[in-house]
């Protein structure tokens, strides 16, 4: 039997006070998208959350954060590849409707444009590699709360 390669993942749904969305057409699949990323050595994966969301959306803070669940997913069967993926759910304050942001973090993605936009999360469609798995556990509203830098 093969040896499994699990590899540790941070992906946010991220909401406004609308209960909309945060989605993004990037680079690599046809289908929506929304923040996610791998876990960098000795990272808990609420930091490489924030991490992403950064990176990713250029966003500087949250109103709140909550951790939803954790699955493992494979990614393929040989070799065998399973994504550990850490999904919480975080609220923002974002008056944009639509945005491009450029990922700047020196990574794979260094230099990726992402168009980031609002969906309903009811009314999505499919999203790339699963990530829409747990979108039903989004509550109906968002509440507000306190902001809290990313960059803390």
């Amino acid at each position: 039997m093969e040896n499994v390669t699990y590899v540790q993942k941070a992906c946010a749904y991220i909401t406004r006070q609308t209960g909309e969305l945060l989605v993004f057409d990037g680079p690599g699949h046809d289908e929506l998208q929304i923040p996610k990323g791998t876990l960098e050595t000795g990272e808990s994966p609420r930091e490489a959350l924030f991490r992403e969301v950064i990176e990713e959306t250029g966003l500087g803070s949250l109103s709140s954060t909550t951790r939803l669940t954790t699955d493992v997913w494979t990614r393929r069967e040989s070799p065998p590849k399973r994504y550990v993926r850490h999904f919480f759910h975080a609220t923002v304050h974002e008056p944009r409707d639509r945005w491009t942001h450029t990922v700047t973090d020196g990574g794979d993605e260094h230099g990726a444009e992402f168009d980031l936009h609002w969906v309903e999360p009811a009314t999505a469609q499919d999203f790339a590699l699963d990530l829409d798995d747990y979108v039903h556990l989004l509550p109906n509203t968002t509440p507000a709360g306190d902001v809290a830098a990313l960059s803390d």
